[in-house]
């Protein structure tokens, strides 16, 4: 069977690639409880040299098996509820968690769709939307009141102004809904305007990010979005080593790194 060609991925849907690989490793590895066989097995259908990468980014996978926990609790929750993954890239979650009794809508850019369609099972309850996550029209694919909206490893991506306005829509369209997402410090996307390589044995440049907050800024949302209710800040399912348990106690107390650190939000929309 040839491999599948990944030659159409330009720009910021690469790193879906990148966090797929990421995510194959810690599950190939004999020290950790995460397992994610699906991305081990989409890596080795993808004609692609991950090695372009350097080093897999342990702070995805925390990412990942974070926000597993919470679309777990909201399916505790709200069995037979909504979930909307925006900019979905590779990801697994649908599968890893079980095929849960979720509807469960993928958007992304038509490109990424193709190559799920190629790369990943069909499943009944999942469809997926061929449209940036900017476009409005995939609201009107949501049905029902229990909903929960995933943004993991997008919005760095996007224009603060194009973040904020949709975060409004989506709170005036989506009442009582609640959305999860990543925030990355501005120290950090400020620096990938000028380059940052993954690492000294990797040629690949981080894409530009436009968008980054410090956690006050990120506490602060519900002040400056029309329509968001509360925000809370999901504490990260610790790894090991310097993602230990310790490790990322002390991010969050330590005065020079609190306020500037890697963090998963979610808001609730009134």
């Amino acid at each position: 069977m040839s491999e599948i060609s990944v030659a159409a991925l330009q720009g910021v849907p690469v790193t879906a690639l990148w966090t797929l690989w990421t995510r194959a490793v810690e599950s190939a590895a004999s020290y950790t409880d995460f397992r994610d066989i699906l991305a081990e097995e989409l890596c080795e259908a993808i004609d692609f040299d991950f090695r372009t990468f350097g080093h897999p980014a342990r702070t995805q996978v925390l990412r990942a098996r974070t926000i597993d926990a919470e679309i777990q609790r909201f399916h505790r929750d709200s069995p037979g509820g909504t979930v909307v993954a925006l900019g979905e890239g590779l990801q697994t979650t649908y599968w890893r968690l079980g095929a849960p009794d979720l509807d469960w809508i993928s958007v992304d850019l038509p490109e990424m769709i193709d190559l799920r369609r190629q790369l990943l099972p069909t499943e009944a309850r999942m469809r997926s939307v061929a449209m940036s996550a900017l476009d409005r029209a995939w609201f009107d694919l949501v049905d029902g009141t229990d909903v929960l909206i995933t943004a993991e490893g997008l919005f760095m991506y996007l224009s603060p102004d194009e973040v904020f306005a949709l975060i409004g829509d989506m709170a005036q369209r989506f009442p009582g809904a609640s959305l999860i997402f990543d925030v990355l410090p501005p120290g950090f996307t400020k620096r990938t305007a000028k380059g940052v390589r993954l690492s000294r044995k990797s040629d690949y440049m981080v894409p530009h990010m436009p968008f980054g907050l410090t956690v006050p800024q990120t506490r602060a949302l519900p002040q400056r979005i029309p329509g968001v209710a509360s925000y809370r800040e999901l504490r990260m399912i610790p790894g090991r080593g310097w993602s230990g348990p310790l490790a990322l106690g002390a991010q969050r107390r330590l005065p020079l790194i609190r306020d500037h650190r890697h963090l998963i939000a979610q808001l609730t929309f009134r």
